[in-house]
């Protein structure tokens, strides 16, 4: 069983200028000869974290972290002017040049995953290889899934929780724009009860029974991190219905490794099967034990395994 590596520090930090208001935060660490890879982080809301970087051997890459538009260091915080899919695809594009990269490994779980497949499709000559967790193909479905008809059905108390915070009976399908009506409207308390609910909702299906949500507090910084998340969602992350499967013909002379926890219930299992139906050559893997998120000896042992057969196929 696989362990994450030991705990790095990074030997580079900045923030990337991209012309407007955003200024990104890029970290480096591991080996700077190594093999590049770029962390690209869930959400879209996150941020990354230092155990992030522990997913790969420091001896054999070069660790690039980065916060999304936005999100976590980057500035300004909760910005969402030129905040969209394409501008975070210009932003990795820019760093990738201003490191001087020719190729790079992308690493991406959820949203991060989506953003990978999105990348490597307008980039695909620049990519070295994928490993993508938790797929995410940002289509209607997997919105009805998740805000409709589809997971409340396992968690129907705390989802009848939310839609009575909302003034929202559900039958109508209006939950996201009862969401957005609070948390993006004037009223500072209807946003963070609004947002408090979200937060309870994604937690609980996010992490399942080890989910109690006790104590469960949000301020200004969780509002807007909530309106992120809901600025992509209520846009359709910005790209066409059902884009990524039927751009996945530009991707299959990459190697990939895709791994999905069985018991996912925030993205089901379904997309994976899916985007492996589509790139056929890749690696799947489905985890009997492990849900969403990159947590538990199972997705980390699985993770970590991928990144480390990468770098024996890369070197």
């Amino acid at each position: 069983m696989k362990r994450l590596y030991s705990e790095i520090s990074p030997f580079h930090v900045f923030w990337l200028d991209t012309g407007g208001v955003h200024q990104i935060y890029v970290e480096q660490s591991g080996n700077p000869a190594g093999i590049p890879v770029v962390f690209l982080h869930g959400g879209p809301c996150s941020g990354t974290k230092p155990d992030h970087r522990r997913f790969f051997d420091p001896e054999r890459y070069h660790i690039i972290l980065l916060d999304q538009r936005g999100c976590g260091q980057s500035l300004p915080f909760g910005e969402l002017a030129g905040n969209t899919t394409q501008d975070l695809i210009d932003d990795m594009e820019r760093i990738r040049i201003r490191l001087r990269i020719e190729q790079w490994l992308l690493f991406g779980g959820s949203w991060g995953g989506t953003l990978a497949l999105l990348y490597a499709q307008q980039f695909p000559a620049r990519v070295s290889g994928m490993v993508l967790r938790g797929v995410f193909l940002a289509r209607q479905a997997d919105m009805r899934w998740f805000l409709q008809d589809g997971v409340n059905r396992i968690y129907p108390q705390r989802w009848q929780d939310m839609l009575d915070a909302l003034g929202e009976n559900g039958a109508d399908g209006q939950v996201m724009v009862k969401l957005c009506e609070a948390v993006f409207g004037g009223d500072q308390a209807q946003a963070e009860r609004a947002a408090l609910h979200w937060q309870l909702w994604s937690g609980q299906v996010a992490l399942g029974l080890a989910f109690d949500g006790v104590g469960l507090q949000v301020d200004k910084r969780a509002v807007e991190q909530v309106r992120m998340e809901l600025h992509y969602a209520r846009n359709h992350y910005f790209i066409a219905e059902n884009q990524i499967l039927q751009n996945c013909v530009l991707l299959q002379d990459i190697p990939t490794i895709i791994i999905h926890g069985q018991n996912d219930l925030t993205c089901p299992l379904e997309a994976g099967w899916r985007l492996h139906q589509a790139l056929p050559r890749a690696d799947y893997l489905v985890l009997p034990n492990a849900g969403h998120i990159a947590k538990g000896e199972e997705m980390i042992d699985a993770l970590v395994d991928a990144t480390d057969k990468m770098a024996a196929l890369l070197s």
